[in-house]
């Protein structure tokens, strides 16, 4: 090792130092570099930086301002990093301002710029092995389905997308030991012929794909799924997970499939139908095959018609997700899960952003929550708003699954007390429900005070719910 001269820190090896400094968080890391010419160097160590989380866009005033920190990182790591994770930052909320469409064809333009940098300063990275990339749909549709036709609204904005795409492809086709790859609503980032230029040693490698958005067809071809022969796990639109995909999976050269995530967006079924999806014997076939297989699904604003239809008995459902604006589920819907996936189900998510809350149940004493609370016996998370929570129906579901459900998130708004149940008689209600369900629980509890804790972008949450499902494989 070679040694440097001086005295203290100065005076120990560069290995050391870099070995220290591998303890420090990314945002610590760049301000120690501005200690001195040698710390900098050995801070820009490549072994030091294997990792990047990056935050861009999003429309605040200072976005474009963060584009020259952004390729300074990208020039010193993009060539070596092995795990790059790239989000829109949180777009500013919606407002009646005149200056709205300014702000967002800043947005894009800065998002835009902000893609070119990373996917120019990684194209020819042949260490990547996880590429994971999420764009806030929000903020990119602020002006309704942002498309082809919108892009005329940005300067050079149809030249840029069709550069992104050309570079994601071309970090797509040097890769050579690629293992996660995800792309998720990245504004026209990914297309049908996208997946086509993957190298054949990724091919090989590649154990997870994530691929949405709901403004396009299916994003992967059978021949290119069939390639893919280490799969392990896979996250789809929902009208894109078809039969003949499948059928695919069930093939003695693929290896089984342990995670499926897959998004129902009752928006998007206006133009992509749910025929030729998978049926109850492709469900069947695949579970044979892949006995370990589990199942994470979100509808999005979607009728409890097109729900049961999606609901196959066979599907080896654990997660569910329900949300909506204005679509109502009902107690047959409830009914059906709690049935059928009464031995599977350890996830089940009920949120509906409106300002009135119905009750799901026929009468107060037959909730379809609490049957289901007693019928998954693997239940371990529960989260309710937008519908009508009794509290004795609370105290009860907290009392059949015990310690066991981990998680018990209701919104203060969803819960109501009948005159005539007991938790509501003798003193303060509230005080009585906190102390019975805390009881059942066997810890302490309390209703969610701030319903914008539950209500997140429900696509956001999908991408991050989904990235802890499949690395759970």
């Amino acid at each position: 090792m070679a040694l440097c001269g001086g005295v203290g820190a100065m005076a120990l090896p560069s290995e050391l130092i870099v070995h220290i400094f591998s303890f420090l968080s990314d945002r610590d890391k760049l301000r120690a570099s501005a200690v001195c010419s040698r710390w900098r160097e050995c801070l820009f160590y490549p072994a030091l930086w294997t990792e990047l989380k990056l935050r861009i866009g999003g429309g605040g005033c200072s976005s474009s301002d963060e584009t020259p920190k952004l390729e300074f990182l990208m020039r010193k790591f993009g060539s070596f990093v092995r795990e790059l994770q790239l989000e829109m930052d949180q777009p500013p909320g919606p407002d009646s301002d005149p200056q709205h469409t300014e702000r967002w064809r800043n947005a894009v333009a800065t998002y835009l710029d902000q893609v070119l940098c990373v996917f120019t300063s990684i194209r020819n990275n042949r260490n990547l092995q996880k590429l994971s990339l999420y764009g806030d749909t929000y903020i990119l549709q602020q002006e309704g389905q942002l498309d082809g036709s919108h892009l005329h609204l940005i300067h050079q904005g149809d030249k840029k997308i069709n550069e992104i795409q050309q570079l994601f492809m071309e970090v797509l086709s040097n890769s050579r030991q690629l293992r996660w790859l995800s792309c998720s609503f990245m504004l026209g980032l990914v297309t049908p012929c996208s997946l086509s230029c993957l190298s054949n040693p990724s091919a090989e490698t590649l154990q997870h794909l994530s691929l949405l958005d709901h403004q396009l067809g299916p994003l992967i071809s059978p021949s290119e799924l069939d390639r893919l022969s280490n799969l392990r796990s896979l996250a789809l639109d929902f009208t894109d997970f078809t039969s003949e995909l499948c059928g695919l999976l069930t093939s003695p050269r693929q290896t089984p499939l342990h995670r499926l995530s897959l998004l129902l967006n009752g928006a998007t079924l206006e133009f992509k139908s749910l025929e030729g999806t998978a049926t109850e014997d492709d469900w069947k076939a695949l579970v044979r095959v892949s006995t370990n297989l589990r199942v994470y699904i979100m509808a999005l604003e979607v009728d409890s018609s097109e729900l049961l239809r999606v609901l196959k008995p066979s599907l080896p459902l654990e997660r569910l997700h329900l949300d909506s604006y204005s679509m109502l589920v009902t107690d047959a819907t409830l009914e059906l899960i709690s049935q059928q996936y009464n031995k599977t189900l350890t996830h089940f998510l009920l949120l509906r952003d409106s300002p009135d809350f119905p009750d799901l149940s026929v009468n107060r004493n037959e909730d379809p929550l609490v049957l289901l609370a007693w019928r998954c016996t693997q239940l371990a998370v529960l989260v309710i708003h937008g519908y009508t929570v009794w509290s004795h129906n609370l105290v009860a579901i907290s009392r059949l699954r015990g310690s066991s459900l981990r998680v018990l998130t209701v919104s203060e708004e969803s819960i109501d007390f009948d005159p005539d149940q007991p938790v509501y008689v003798e003193g303060d209600p509230v005080h009585n429900l906190v102390k019975e369900v805390s009881l059942g629980l066997g810890r302490v509890w309390q209703p969610c005070l701030d319903s914008s804790v539950v209500l997140s972008e429900p696509t956001q949450h999908f991408h991050h719910e989904l990235h802890a499902f499949s690395m759970g494989m």
